[in-house]
């Protein structure tokens, strides 16, 4: 029962906000992900690096670079992250022209196992937001991660893996500058892909992404190394 409602989680947030935009055309998103402990300290490093193109390569969406500090309790199944991010992003088609951003975040990520097979994550993200030619912004995010080892009954080497995720954007102020306004609602992520554990700390995920925000919705093609050391 506890099983069904986490995947039915997954679908229930409704499509909102649909313009006339090449939604049609799959993207592709490229993303590297670490992390570590410094041997048996609470402290560690974790990051990510994400070359994302508005087609399959070439027209840059965005190039993010992202790094933190993290701390996790002893004895306490949580992990709490101090990071930034350098953001640049494209404008969609042969315009090339970009914005630049920077991005001071917190987050809190907790998992949450049921039975043998199936592991979830739920982390909490607060953003803030230094855009070019914007005042400062806020946004809050959610995101539930949920994945099924299929050939294993546990996430270890050379298991096959379903990966799910949901993660749902809202806006801190709808105020940006200069008589701007953006809506509460910024975005919603839907995720689905099959990864393998290729070893101990080392993994990679082949799936799409729907990506809906409150102007367009597109699909993202992901591949994605997720390191562990």
């Amino acid at each position: 029962m506890r099983l069904t409602i986490v995947v039915l989680a997954f679908f229930i947030l409704p499509k909102i906000g649909v313009s006339q935009f090449h939604e049609d055309q799959v993207g592709a998103w490229y993303m590297y992900f670490f992390n570590t402990s410094f041997k048996e300290s609470v402290w560690g490093v974790q990051g990510d690096v994400q070359y994302r193109n508005w087609n399959l390569g070439g027209d840059l969406e965005q190039l993010l670079l992202r790094g933190g500090v993290t701390y996790s309790p002893k004895q306490a199944y949580i992990k709490f992250t101090l990071g930034y991010g350098i953001i640049t992003t494209g404008q969609f088609g042969e315009n090339t022209t970009t914005t630049g951003e920077s991005r001071i975040y917190q987050e809190a990520l907790f998992p949450v196992k049921f039975g043998n097979r199936v592991y979830t994550n739920h982390r909490f993200r607060y953003e803030q937001r230094f855009v070019d030619n914007q005042d400062l912004r806020t946004r809050y995010r959610y995101n539930l991660f949920l994945n099924v080892a299929l050939n294993k009954p546990a996430m270890e080497a050379k298991t096959l893996y379903l990966a799910l995720y949901n993660e749902l954007f809202i806006n801190g102020e709808r105020s940006i500058g200069d008589g701007r306004t953006v809506e509460v609602y910024d975005r919603n992520r839907l995720y689905g892909a099959v990864g393998y554990i290729l070893k101990d700390g080392l993994k990679v995920q082949a799936g799409f992404m729907n990506q809906n925000t409150d102007n367009w919705s597109k699909n993202q093609f992901q591949l994605s190394l997720h390191h562990k050391f």
